[in-house]
This record gives C-alpha cells, sequence and structure tokens, in this order.
C-alpha cells in the first residue's frame, strides 16, 4: 500500500544522459517520420546531410533521462502491475540540441486517492538541463493512474487535493484533420529509444495482461500527436511548440491508422485543441488534448 510520506519524498539519483545525432533520428523515425521518403518536411527530421538537420523532436524530451521502471520498486507501496499512463505534457523552454549531455531531474508532485476501489494518481515531474550550460530545456509532466491502489488516505488522511480536469475538447468540425497510419513494427522501434517493457514486445506478456496482443507505448502515440502538430500548425518547425499535454483514454494497436482531429481555440489565440481516434475501432485513444504555439 502507498504511504503518503515515502513516496512524496521519493529520492530519485540525478541521471545524465548522452545523446547522438543518430539517436536523435532513431526517435522520430520510431514516430513515423519518414512515411514518405520525399517529404522535405519530414526528412529534416530524420536526415542529417540537408543543411542544418536533423532537428530534434520536441518530445524527445519524454526519452531524454528515463527514470525506468522506478514505480516497481517494492518501496513505493505501488501495486505495479495495476498502473496505466494517465496523462502527459512537456513545456519547452527552449529548442532541444539534436546532440549532447543532459540532467534528468525527477520529483513526485502529486499523490491523489480517488478513494477505495477508485484507485489513485502519482504525477511526476523531470527537469530536463543541459549539462554544459545550466540551460533549463524542458519540463515533463507524467500522470499515472494506480489502479490497485485507491484507499490509502484511511490510514492518515494523507493525499493531496484532486487537480481541475482539463479542459474538453470540442466537438463538430475540426478546423484540422491528419491520419498517421502506424507501423505493425512501430512498438518494437520505439522500444529501442527508451521503454523496454514486455508488453509491447511479447504476445505471451499482453495477452496475460489482457491485450490480444502487444500494444504500443502511449509516449509514442503522445510523439505521433507531436508529429500531427508540427505538420499542420508549425510549419514542422519544432521551435514554434512551446507546450502540448494529453490524457491517455485507450491503447493503440500497431498497424492501426491514428486520425487528429484538431481545433483552433479562438478564445486563447496559438492554443490548439486535439483529439485522436483508431479509426479501424472508431475509439479515442488521445483526449483533451491542447498544444500551446509559441509565437
Amino acid at each position: 500500500m502507498i504511504d503518503y510520506d515515502t513516496l512524496k519524498n521519493w529520492q530519485f539519483p540525478v541521471t545524465e544522459h548522452h545523446y547522438t545525432r543518430d539517436d536523435c533520428m532513431r526517435y522520430a523515425l520510431a514516430l513515423g517520420l519518414g512515411d514518405d521518403p520525399t517529404d522535405l518536411n519530414q526528412l529534416r527530421f530524420i536526415n542529417d546531410t540537408i543543411p542544418g538537420t536533423p532537428l530534434a523532436m520536441p518530445t524527445l524530451a519524454v526519452v531524454l533521462g528515463f527514470p525506468g521502471s522506478w514505480m516497481q520498486q517494492p518501496g513505493t507501496g505501488i501495486d505495479f502491475p495495476k498502473i496505466v499512463h494517465g496523462e502527459e505534457s512537456i513545456v519547452m523552454h527552449r529548442p532541444l540540441p539534436a546532440a549532447g549531455t543532459v540532467l534528468a531531474r525527477h520529483r513526485v508532485v502529486a499523490i491523489v486517492d480517488k478513494g477505495p476501489g477508485r484507485g489513485a494518481t502519482v504525477t511526476y515531474d523531470k527537469e530536463l538541463t543541459d549539462q554544459v550550460t545550466g540551460a533549463l530545456l524542458a519540463t515533463v509532466r507524467h500522470t499515472t493512474f494506480a489502479r490497485g491502489d485507491g484507499g490509502f488516505s484511511a490510514r492518515d488522511g494523507r493525499t493531496d487535493p484532486s487537480l481541475p480536469p482539463p479542459a474538453k475538447c470540442p466537438v463538430g468540425t475540426p478546423d484540422g484533420v491528419v491520419e498517421i497510419r502506424t507501423l505493425g513494427q512501430q512498438a518494437l522501434l520505439y522500444r529501442l529509444c527508451a521503454d523496454r517493457n514486455p508488453l509491447h514486445s511479447e504476445p505471451a506478456v499482453a495477452v496475460e495482461a489482457g491485450f490480444p496482443r502487444p500494444i504500443l507505448h502511449g509516449l509514442c502515440t503522445f510523439g505521433i500527436a507531436c508529429r500531427a502538430i508540427l505538420a499542420t500548425w508549425c510549419e514542422s518547425r519544432p521551435e514554434r511548440l512551446h507546450s502540448l499535454f494529453t490524457r491517455f483514454t485507450a491503447p493503440v494497436f500497431p498497424g492501426e491508422t491514428l486520425r487528429f482531429e484538431m481545433y483552433a481555440d479562438a478564445a486563447a489565440p496559438g492554443t490548439v485543441a486535439f483529439r485522436a481516434i483508431a479509426l479501424e475501432r472508431a475509439l479515442t485513444v488521445l483526449d483533451a488534448g491542447r498544444a500551446e504555439l509559441a509565437h
């Protein structure tokens, strides 16, 4: 069972992560960029023979300084087999370089008890800084839904208040639509970037977890959402993306086609709301998405 004080004060080592231009391009390929090998906007992220390339996808920040499966450690009190990815966000303070060394500092920022039988949420932040200059590059926020850990606050009343729910995505005719077909081998490509959880690569493990076959990493779907936003609203210029948020509502199976429906927010210029639908199942897999664009 979760002990609030232990988990809230969980100590993470500072993670040093050196990455190369090849790592940068491999990440972009794992998001499916290059499916049209004549698209110069895609080639800017995956071909280093073009002057000024490769460019780094902003969501590369989610895999840099990856802390590993720390929630699996017994001391966390988390029922690890029952966790699912809830929400993800990035704030870009400056564009990521295509290669370099970063320092990642993690901290748990919120633990919310939803009640017995209703689970809990655990939110932790990562700050990425350039090792050489000390400049803050990105802030990443990751929220996990711990389905088996509701009711922990009954012991001492210790819990954080629930965060306000994200704004719902509009309905009606979108201002922009992009359809991206995922690759059958996409999870096998993406796992080379960070997360080696066998749920994404071993059929028997996926079946044991209740899925008919391995599922795509949620963070890969998040990166594909970034790809759709950049292509539609940012002229494929990564420096135009200031922040990106989404809520995960269903898993994606490699090979499915994702339809991104995007809406310009008239009340907040420079903000785009979006959802993603797996067309083969007519199922929303990302919802309440928000992207803030830099001026």
